[in-house]
């Protein structure tokens, strides 16, 4: 089995190789080939009466070959600084995280890799998000708004820039040295012209593509600051429900499929929480313990496959578009962690461990 750390992950996967093997996937799940589930969360009260703990997984295969199970171990609270409310997570000390991704051999049933998930993870939702814009956003589209000015962020300007001609970004954080940095950063590696704002609505004006990537606990995305013909992405906090109320049409790539013979347990919802002490003060005193999982949905959305069709697209210039990924991250995680397997594979990349060490000759 390869061990794949982030180093090894950032030398071999590119967000060109990563937006394909989605497309790949999405493909494989349109005809029925992959499946998946929702993220399932078990949270439980620590010591600390205003943190929690939280073990939250989600999983996916397909015929092509691949099965991953995304594993995330965190201790999370949160906490409000200059008006904006964060949810800020770490396992051991802050700082550190523990985020893992089991890859197996369907056709074998033997693990054939276990990578760290930081680099991957902000790879697979830029791409994401890139899929979406390359879906519905304009073709002319030049100017990215972007609220947020983290990795992630970091990541949503390579995606963009591989789908539309991407030449301006207009950046908001509520972090004035944050944002500065970003856009200077952004700058000298793009070529792009890249302006730190102190307003969000600032932010959004006159933009193109609208992107909300943010480790929020509340939604961040105001509809006033919204215009006619932009296409918004979201990731963290959510558009509130009258930017919501604006958008004219919705993508939402697709939803998980209930269990075999159980119809009735389909969700929509991105994850799905179970809490221990249901009653512990955590979960009356953060965001977390009260907000819905459940993510942007209405009866007419429109899926990939409708887009890919030509059933389903912008027909105007003058559509406020929105693009999200559905539940379906399980998908992601198997396709781009298998991507990246076979990559490291052939350059060489990770260390070796014994297949011995995962296998057992008594049955379980």
């Amino acid at each position: 089995m390869l061990l794949l750390n982030n180093d090894d992950v950032a030398n071999v996967l590119t967000i060109d190789a990563t937006i394909a093997a989605l497309d790949r996937a999405y493909g494989d799940f349109a005809r029925g080939d992959a499946v998946c589930r929702p993220r399932i969360d078990i949270r439980i009260p620590t010591a600390d009466p205003a943190r929690f703990y939280q073990w939250g997984t989600m999983e996916g295969g397909s015929t092509a070959g691949y099965f991953g199970i995304r594993m995330k171990s965190d201790v999370i609270y949160e906490q409000a600084y200059d008006g904006v409310r964060t949810q800020e997570k770490y396992a051991s000390r802050p700082g550190r995280w523990c985020g893992l991704i089991l890859l197996v051999d369907i056709n074998t049933g033997e693990p054939v890799a276990l990578l760290n998930d930081g680099y991957l993870q902000h790879l697979r939702v830029a791409a994401d998000a890139a899929i979406g814009v390359r879906a519905l956003a304009r073709s002319d589209a030049r100017v990215v708004g972007m609220i947020g000015s983290g990795g992630m962020a970091r990541s949503f300007v390579e995606a963009f820039l591989r789908v539309r001609p991407i030449d301006r970004v207009t950046v908001f954080s509520p972090t004035r040295a944050n944002r500065e940095r970003y856009a200077s950063e952004m700058a000298e590696r793009f070529g792009i012209a890249v302006t730190a704002v102190d307003d969000p609505a600032v932010a959004c004006r006159g933009a193109d593509i609208v992107s909300a990537c943010t480790d929020s606990a509340v939604p961040v995305l105001r509809g006033e600051w919204l215009e006619p013909g932009q296409h918004v992405v979201s990731v963290g906090g959510r558009p509130h429900a009258d930017a919501i109320a604006r958008f004219d049409l919705r993508l939402r790539f697709g939803t998980t499929p209930p269990p075999v013979g159980r119809p009735e347990l389909q969700t929509a919802d991105e994850w799905v929480a179970y809490l221990a002490a249901p009653d512990a003060p955590v979960w009356r005193d953060t965001t977390t313990g009260k907000r819905s999982a459940s993510i942007v949905t209405r009866a007419d959305d429109v899926s990939l496959a409708d887009v890919a069709a030509g059933r389903a697209g912008r027909t105007s210039t003058q559509q406020i578009t929105y693009s999200e990924r559905g539940n379906l991250q399980g998908l992601q995680f198997y396709a781009v962690a298998g991507a990246a397997y076979e990559a490291a594979r052939a350059r060489g990349l990770g260390r070796d461990l014994p297949s011995e060490w995962f296998l057992q000759d008594i049955r379980d």
